[in-house]
């Protein structure tokens, strides 16, 4: 990779557009995960010091501490401490919102336990239940934000109710993974990252370009919408089985092969939302006669 080219020290305009446009569902699964800022930042810095390791070396020479510091904006310590880690994911803090401190004290602390070790219902407010209140478990791990804030989250979250009584309640079941979720969670990284991945090689104008194409339409009803999604579903389908079947006879022919360390990705994907923002006109008309996006 020529980085002189590829690294310039003022970012394009576009390229920062497409990036916080891409982040935008990105933050809002975290969000819905209680996966904060914090925790974010930091798993930033591995990710940003692991790329430049491995894809911006210089002469094939590993990449010096400094230089990495001067790629990524990352401190000097944190590159240390982060590049010489056996496995960056240790040197992450740990994955805990103030709302799931909170959980794990009182699923963790006796006082807020009945005799078979459960969970108790917390009254709401410290004027009910005293040390044993939702407001007092809240206050014990933070006395800067309002319990009423956080039961609203957690609330939102389906991680606890409050019954009739005005006691506020554990949900047991909010800690035990939906049926599949690991897998979809998956197939979500390995799926956007194969994707991202192919988009990346392009933008970059490395060779040869990747098969990477959509269609945008505008102005549609949302019959027309269900309409095109079946359709699109169904030839989506066909295309997979298709190049499944292919890949399983050259998967077979290539087991023996000495060369045969090569992974290939090809998905489909629709979705459809209300506009929330105009396409150019000329981009709309582009869209209608061929694919957008297409690569050359």
């Amino acid at each position: 990779m020529d980085n002189k080219t590829r690294n310039p020290v003022i970012p394009h305009s576009s390229v920062i557009s497409a990036i916080r446009r891409l982040l935008s569902p990105l933050a809002k699964l975290m969000l819905a995960h209680g996966i904060t800022y914090p925790f974010l930042a930091e798993m930033l810095k591995s990710v940003l010091v692991e790329v430049a390791q491995k894809n911006f070396s210089l002469d094939q020479k590993r990449l010096t501490h400094s230089r990495i510091t001067v790629l990524t904006g990352v401190h000097r310590q944190d590159v240390k401490r982060l590049a010489n880690a056996d496995d960056v994911n240790e040197s992450l803090p740990e994955a805990s919102s103030l709302g799931a401190r909170m959980v794990t004290r009182w699923i963790s602390q006796s006082e807020y336990l009945d005799q078979k070790k459960r969970p108790m219902p917390l009254p709401r407010l410290a004027a009910a239940g005293g040390a044993r209140s939702f407001e007092a478990l809240v206050e014990s791990v933070n006395k800067n934000i309002r319990p009423r804030t956080i039961l609203d989250e957690l609330l939102r979250l389906g991680i606890v109710s409050v019954d009739d009584e005005d006691r506020v309640c554990l949900n047991a079941e909010a800690f035990i993974p939906e049926q599949g979720f690991d897998e979809k969670a998956y197939y979500f990284g390995q799926n956007i990252h194969d994707h991202m991945a192919a988009a990346v090689h392009n933008l970059l104008g490395e060779t040869p370009p990747f098969v990477e194409r959509s269609l945008i339409f505008q102005n549609l009803t949302p019959q027309s919408a269900a309409e095109l999604q079946r359709l699109a579903t169904r030839l989506g389908m066909q295309a997979l089985q298709t190049v499944y079947r292919r890949a399983r006879e050259v998967e077979r022919k290539d087991a023996s092969a000495p060369d045969n360390g090569v992974q290939i990705s090809y998905g489909v994907y629709f979705f459809s939302a209300q506009a929330s923002e105009p396409i150019e006109q000329q981009e709309t008309n582009t869209s209608k006669r061929k694919p957008a996006g297409e690569t050359p």
